[in-house]
């Protein structure tokens, strides 16, 4: 199979890459294949069997003052490459994001829970969603959070980073999520492709939850810190421009009605990255 990942440099990108054949699979990076270019992603796409879009304005904060620019890659461009796979006759995947939800929950949301994002990113990252269901006949959207991984920035890395620099870190202890290693997404993704599943809606999460405190006291201890360093505080203190969810917890039933494997806990599966080395770099700056 020929695949074609858009975003293909980034932290799920690289993961994608990583478990495809070189010679079987087509990665540009954003700034090689821009998604809001339509006739651009129409050309890449033919050929190809599967198209995965992993290229997303991600700047969360930024979104609130330039929701234009966010819209014109996570709704147009969603939309874009869903027209482009459907019109080579290939598989399709977006990724999408737990921000469509509110976080105003309190059990694991459904696959088919109503969107009500709070911020211009889950905004433009819903309208996506919706684009695409009605750009392709027969997409996978595949939800994700809280995604962590050894190419790019994020919040795991972050904090190893802080971990050398400060005596003691402060992170909220009010938000409830599921961090996600990029390579268990990467190897999710794949995994529906290859069986032909069902299309629709799946969440791509690591499973069970905790907060960003405890997410970080994990961190801390796995890089054997001592995990008292990490003190919690709340959202309300940390000022931001865009609202965060409290409640970003995923269900995972999709999986199981597609007969496939459930992901995996997340503290499995952190405590597997750092065994292959994914936080090596920070570890080696701690020494």
């Amino acid at each position: 199979m020929k695949y074609l990942i858009l975003g293909g440099r980034g932290m799920l990108g690289t993961d994608l890459r990583a478990l495809l054949r070189e010679r079987d699979t087509v990665a540009p990076q954003s700034a090689e294949l821009d998604i809001r270019d339509a006739a651009a992603v129409t050309a890449a796409a033919t050929g190809m069997d599967v198209v995965i879009n992993a290229a997303a304005y991600t700047h969360v904060d930024d979104a609130e003052s330039h929701e234009d620019e966010a819209r014109a890659v996570n709704a147009l461009g969603a939309e874009h490459a869903a027209r482009a796979a459907a019109e080579a006759g290939a598989a399709f995947v977006q990724v999408s994001t737990d921000y469509v939800f509110d976080g105003a929950g309190s059990e694991p949301y459904r696959e088919d829970a109503p969107r009500h994002p709070l911020g211009a990113y889950g905004r433009t990252k819903a309208e996506g969603e919706e684009r695409v269901l009605g750009a392709h006949p027969a997409p996978y959207i595949v939800r994700t959070a809280w995604l962590y991984g050894k190419a790019g920035r994020n919040f795991a890395r972050t904090i190893l980073t802080l971990a050398g620099q400060r005596d003691t870190v402060q992170v909220v202890n009010d938000q409830l999520g599921q961090p996600t290693w990029s390579a268990d997404l990467a190897s999710w993704i794949l995994a529906l492709v290859r069986a032909e599943a069902p299309a629709g809606i799946y969440h791509g999460t690591n499973a069970g939850s905790t907060t960003w405190f405890g997410f970080a006291r994990a961190l801390f201890e796995n890089a054997g810190l001592d995990p008292e360093r990490v003190e919690p505080t709340d959202s309300a203190s940390m000022q931001r421009p865009a609202p965060r969810p409290a409640y970003s917890v995923l269900g995972h039933a999709a999986w199981t009605r597609a007969a496939l494997d459930t992901p995996r806990p997340w503290r499995d599966a952190l405590d597997q990255a750092f065994r292959k080395g994914v936080f090596d770099a920070e570890l080696e700056a701690l020494a």
